[in-house]
């Protein structure tokens, strides 16, 4: 397991001491994201050390430097903002005025943290986004290896400490939010291995093996959907966008070499009467929590019914507290009765129109797109799983959407995206999936 976890500073190649002309507290600050990002699975209770970290890069970032706040950042930080203040207004208007305040609070504190380091990626792309990848991956093998030790009980106590409901957590609190963490680390170890020489490809293989047996544990169905959902966007982007045949087929290898090693996991794990039992019960995709007017469907009717009866909302933690036992399990519901039918349709303009533009920008040519791929990917993943879950507070949610903002953000030479959809046309109608290389070379072009 520790070379495992070793592996993972050498995604990037990025070095600290870049150039004499860089003060020490650029270093400092740099160190600190990575910092940051690398203990972002730590959350036992709230608030986490993330949080107390982020809070410090929110002053230190702009002091040096390391931001740069583009127009389209701008533009996006003030749909999400304004959506924030709709939720603050429905707060004022709640039934308990605090619980709600607070809930919204933490959503302000998060679009903040959305803005500061899509700021961050936009200043220096390439550089940024190895570096928050590089610690992304790393918490995401401590993550999964805690959750993997604490479901199999691996020394006294793992259980107590990494586990909630039989299943596993890892350092979360909910089963929920820790399988949909190790997606973009995942897609980032799988990228490792398209990349690299075959014979360096063994630890980002073991690396993915680990962070797909911590999702596999954690028996969460949205985990599984955003996990499938983010490796079909990540293989169909990467397949239309390699620059040749050979990355084509290792790609192919890789989807056979993942179902093997799928196969091999569920027939390891199956081995256990418990853990069978379990995974029989989770693969199914209606519960008996699911049914009935108690059940998650039927709070699911009274939220659209209440949607409907307050245009302004009813508050955060409200419906819970006098309208059901439990939450939405629909981000989109939840965020219309936050923050009312503003707020609620400016969070889903957000998440659909970042589907729209990063599709766009995803067949573009920068010389980030490997990575804009792995976080799109693991976002668009996130985003479908919000139809299953209340993802409003997820860390991870407003990181990715940072990332794939300031991809987006940041000034690139691009391919024109009318004139590669155009020329993909006949390639994605043909039986064969390899293109000739005298035919792939006249779909380069420069850019206007």
């Amino acid at each position: 397991m520790s070379s495992v976890v070793a592996m993972a500073p050498t995604l990037a190649r990025f070095d600290l001491t870049r150039g004499a002309r860089e003060s020490f507290a650029h270093r400092i600050a740099l160190a600190l994201v990575w910092l940051t990002i690398a203990v972002s699975s730590i959350v036992f209770s709230e608030p986490a050390p993330v949080d107390a970290l982020t809070i410090g890069l929110m002053i230190l970032l702009p002091v040096v430097g390391l931001v740069d706040a583009k127009p389209m950042l701008w533009a996006g930080f003030a749909v999400v903002f304004t959506m924030t203040a709709c939720g603050e207004l429905s707060a004022a208007l709640a039934r308990e005025t605090g619980v709600a305040v607070s809930h919204m609070n933490v959503t302000l504190y998060l679009v903040g943290a959305w803005f500061l380091f899509a700021a961050f990626v936009a200043k220096s792309p390439e550089r940024h986004i190895r570096l928050i990848l590089n610690a992304y991956l790393l918490a995401g093998l401590i993550a999964a290896a805690c959750g993997i030790a604490g479901y199999l009980n691996l020394f006294p106590g793992a259980f107590d400490h990494f586990t909630r409901y039989g299943r596993a957590s890892g350092p979360f609190k909910d089963p929920n939010v820790f399988g949909p963490f190790l997606v973009a680390p995942l897609l980032t170890a799988l990228h490792m291995w398209l990349t690299r020489p075959l014979r360096r490809g063994v630890l980002p293989l073991l690396a993915a093996a680990v962070l797909t047996v911590g999702i596999l544990f954690s028996f969460s169905r949205g985990a599984w959907a955003a996990t499938a959902i983010g490796f079909v966007v990540f293989g169909y982007f990467y397949l239309i966008t390699a620059d040749t045949n050979r990355e084509r087929v290792k790609l192919a290898s890789l989807v056979v070499i993942s179902i093997a090693l799928l196969g091999l996991i569920l027939a390891a794990v199956l081995q256990s009467e418990a853990i069978s039992s379990l995974l029989e019960q989770r693969a199914t995709l209606t519960q008996s929590y699911d049914v009935g007017p108690d059940g998650r469907f039927g709070g699911q009717m009274k939220a659209v019914g209440l949607i409907l009866e307050n245009p302004l909302g009813i508050g955060s933690e409200i419906f819970t507290r006098f309208y059901h036992h439990e939450e939405v399990h629909n981000v989109y519901l939840s965020m219309f009765l936050n923050a009312g039918w503003v707020g609620g349709f400016l969070y889903l303009m957000t998440c659909l129109g970042t589907l729209a533009l990063g599709f766009r920008h995803a067949l573009k040519r920068t010389s980030t797109s490997p990575y804009f791929l792995i976080v799109f990917a693991a976002l668009a993943g996130n985003i479908c799983e919000g139809v299953l879950i209340d993802s409003d507070h997820w860390r991870h949610f407003y990181l990715l959407l940072a990332l794939v903002w300031g991809l987006m953000a940041a000034d690139q030479r691009q391919v024109r995206p009318a004139k590669l959809l155009r020329d993909l046309r006949p390639f994605l109608l043909q039986s064969s999936l390899i293109i000739p290389p005298a035919r792939r070379q006249a779909r380069i072009v420069s850019a206007a």
